[in-house]
């Protein structure tokens, strides 16, 4: 993959296609829309605070177990129809030159999928973010995003106008002030759509971005309260999926799926009637799994 000499700019993509599961195409026959987010850390399992040291190689070098933790991810995607992706690796020596959006793109039966590379440290890695979809993007915009180089934000529209239904997802800063420039970012960027829904690693907890944060002034809804990191000993919720209140909330649940060192959080939700009208025309309805 091609190293980046300038600073990045704001993109705007087709996703990459798989073929082999466009049958799998299309908003499910009862209207409801299943979103997941997984910090994956690039299919490294961390079951204990001194494997972050014992286990730090695996940042840099293959390892033969990373190809069973992205079986397992790949296993428990089969029954969603949107994912967000934040710590994937799109194809370096510690992936086994693996993209790793597009191998979990396959193994969950995805006929959409965009990897973000968002810090290219050429064969050494490649830190990206990543969105697998069932349903066709209108658009699909690649944002940089404030503060030091290496973070972003994938923005996908469904449908056309103020009522088509945005999705942004991204990994956010650690340090507080550069997570409220990202976040001010992220504000305009929505803030002309009805129908919102934000998704990722935020690295805070909701009631500082639904009280302090930029994002405040948009009513927009935490339904998740559950922590999410360390997955084994979860202490601090810092995964979210947001929604503004024009989307029904069906179902809110983290999942008991300590394969990383975040725990991935799902929602359920219902999409209302013009929207999936007028900006989500039907189709096929996507095959689903067995629920966990």
């Amino acid at each position: 993959m091609r190293r980046w000499k300038s600073e990045r700019i704001v993109g705007l993509h087709d996703p990459q296609v798989n073929e082999h599961h466009l049958e799998s195409t299309g908003l499910p026959a009862d209207q409801r829309l299943r979103l997941l987010s997984f910090n994956i850390q690039v299919g490294i399992s961390t079951e204990r605070y001194r494997h972050y040291l014992t286990r730090s190689w695996q940042h840099l070098l293959p390892h033969t177990g990373r190809s069973g933790n992205l079986q397992k991810i790949g296993d428990l995607l089969g029954d969603f129809d949107l994912v967000a992706l934040q710590e994937a690796d799109g194809g370096s020596l510690r992936s086994g030159y693996v993209n790793q959006v597009e191998h979990l793109a396959h193994l969950g039966a995805f006929p959409y999928w965009y990897q973000q590379l968002n810090r290219n440290l050429g064969r050494l890695a490649q830190h990206s973010n990543g969105v697998l979809s069932r349903l066709k993007p209108s658009a699909i915009e690649d944002h940089p995003l404030p503060g030091p180089k290496g973070r972003g934000a994938i923005l996908l529209r469904f449908g056309e106008g103020p009522e088509a239904l945005v999705v942004v997802m991204m990994h956010l800063a650690l340090g507080a002030r550069t997570r409220s420039l990202q976040l001010a970012y992220i504000r305009e960027l929505i803030g002309g759509y009805k129908h919102q829904v934000l998704m990722g690693d935020m690295n805070t907890h909701a009631s500082d971005l639904l009280q302090h944060s930029p994002l405040r002034d948009l009513g927009l809804l935490a339904p998740q309260v559950e922590a999410t990191f360390p997955s084994w000993r979860p202490q601090r919720c810092l995964d979210h999926i947001l929604l503004s209140p024009t989307l029904t909330l069906e179902k809110v649940e983290v999942l008991a799926q300590p394969i990383s060192d975040h725990l991935p959080v799902a929602v359920e939700i219902r999409l209302p009637g013009s929207l999936t009208a007028d900006a989500l025309p039907a189709l096929s309805p996507a095959p689903r799994g067995t629920p966990e």
